[in-house]
């Protein structure tokens, strides 16, 4: 039996936009390409209501849209955020800590950089030491689901048996990650660690995919395979 842990709440919204158009442009985030169909029904508005504000981003230049064939009959129109739509998502402090660490790169050396970005997630592992202690493995991954969120992750946890997937739908430092892939490898450790688990990840923004998606398979469930 799957769970999926209603994590929308902590995410901080697009910048600047509310309601409606703030919500297309959430779901967009979430699911890449959406139909103004598929995203009335996930509003619960009429599709008239989900053409306008589409039309409306899309004037804004926040959302654009491309013709794609899916099965039989004409094709549809799928939207996804443009651009200026992905920029609308946190960012947390990234010019500041891009600037602190060209100057680290400069004076000490790539590894010192790397270094100071790998302690970030040493730091968040000793903070959440007590939240942890003694919660079940699933318990153990929706809580770092929870946390991820409020960073500016858009994080999104399933769980199935011994088994579990978090799917970060939002990069809060991207062009930090770009320049130093290694925060992405220490992630993984990260999650490893604070899970006690065998952590996989299958998809990364870095590579082109729509978010990072790290499979999860908990040490019980291997030791019982």
């Amino acid at each position: 039996m799957s769970a999926a842990l209603p994590l929308l709440a902590h995410v901080s919204g697009p910048l600047g936009q509310k309601g409606p158009r703030g919500a297309v442009l959430v779901h967009l985030k979430r699911g890449q390409t959406l139909t103004a169909k598929e995203l009335a029904g996930r509003l619960g508005v009429s599709l008239n209501a989900a053409r306008h504000h589409l039309k409306e981003l899309e004037v804004e230049g926040l959302v654009e849209y491309e013709r794609q064939h899916r099965g039989v009959g004409a094709p549809v129109f799928a939207y996804r955020l443009s651009a200026a739509g992905e920029a609308l998502f946190p960012r947390r402090y990234e010019t500041t800590l891009t600037a602190v660490l060209d100057q680290m790169v400069e004076r000490d050396g790539r590894e010192a950089a790397v270094a100071l970005l790998e302690s970030h997630f040493s730091g968040l592992a000793r903070r959440l030491e007590g939240e942890l202690s003694g919660r079940s493995p699933v318990e153990r991954l929706h809580a770092i689901g929870r946390v991820l969120s409020e960073e500016g992750y858009m994080a999104e946890v399933t769980t199935s048996g011994g088994a579990g997937i978090l799917t970060e739908h939002n990069c809060a430092i991207p062009a930090v990650a770009e320049r130093f892939p290694e925060i992405c490898a220490a992630e993984a450790r990260f999650l490893a660690e604070v899970l006690g688990a065998e952590v996989d990840r299958r998809e990364h923004l870095l590579s082109g995919c729509s978010a990072c998606e790290y499979h999860v398979r908990f040490k019980s469930a291997q030791e019982n395979s």
